[in-house]
């Protein structure tokens, strides 16, 4: 299998495993698709690490395998290629991207896929499809426009540059840069703490912000609002509000 799904203390980690450079072939998009559901299904899976290895992130698409595609032959694919980067995005646990090397093409629309980026400062990202005579297809053009804004998303896409780590952090297409060495350590330690928090209020949390992103304020209020009131009903509020009075705050334990 090109993509593992590891998991334990509530933390999954979906691992890309095709050497040299995690080419995103049409076998390793459906497999990543099916262990984004199983993330997406299984409580003992309460937050997610996307991760490529020390070396490199994802370094894109299969260039050999897309370049025997005729228009026809994408017709039918290109929807399934946005449906398993769409997956991804759709896992309703905080979902981090642990980037070390290369996160190019549709690497970098993997990543963006995820709540947030902890890049290595190896780092390099960037959407090239233009150079090939294309533009992003698996979300790069709305994922990155959406996170550093048009002007900024229409640089690197119009030109099809790489972005270093500095850099990238500067204009937010990353939340943090660390030591190369450090990248997983630090996204686990990110994704542990989350693990141990109130499960469904994080799900509402994350659904609330990005269907906002999608719709205007007042739909996207209508969504907050449901979920607010909703968590009244759950064991994790109660348990946190108990918490907070009998012994302050940041001391609940959620089951």
């Amino acid at each position: 299998m090109t993509v593992h799904l590891e998991v334990a203390d509530g933390v999954g980690t979906i691992r890309l495993d095709r050497p040299p450079m995690n080419a995103l072939d049409i076998a390793t998009q459906d497999r990543l698709k099916e262990l984004a559901e199983e993330a997406t299904r299984r409580d003992d899976i309460r937050a997610v690490i996307l991760w490529g290895g020390e070396k490199v992130f994802a370094a894109g698409a299969d260039i050999k395998e897309m370049q025997a595609m005729d228009h026809a032959a994408m017709v039918a694919r290109s929807r399934a290629l946005q449906d398993s980067f769409t997956a991804v995005a759709r896992i309703p646990k905080p979902v981090v991207a642990a980037v070390t090397g290369y996160a190019l093409g549709g690497g970098c629309e993997l990543a963006l896929c995820a709540d947030i980026r902890i890049a290595g400062e190896n780092a390099k990202l960037g959407q090239p499809e233009i150079l090939l005579g294309l533009i992003p297809g698996a979300g790069g053009t709305q994922r990155l426009s959406r996170l550093v804004g048009p002007s900024r998303a229409k640089d690197l896409i119009f030109t099809g540059r790489q972005v270093k780590a500095d850099e990238a952090l500067a204009i937010g297409l990353v939340d943090r840069v660390v030591p190369a060495g450090e990248v997983y350590e630090q996204a686990h330690a990110w994704a542990a703490k989350l693990a141990q928090g109130p499960a469904i209020a994080l799900r509402a949390a994350k659904e609330s912000v990005d269907v906002g992103l999608e719709t205007d304020i007042d739909s996207g209020l209508a969504v907050e609002r449901n979920w607010f009131a909703g968590l009244f009903a759950t064991e994790d509020r109660e348990t946190g509000m108990r918490s907070f009075v009998e012994e302050g705050p940041g001391k609940a334990k959620f089951r």
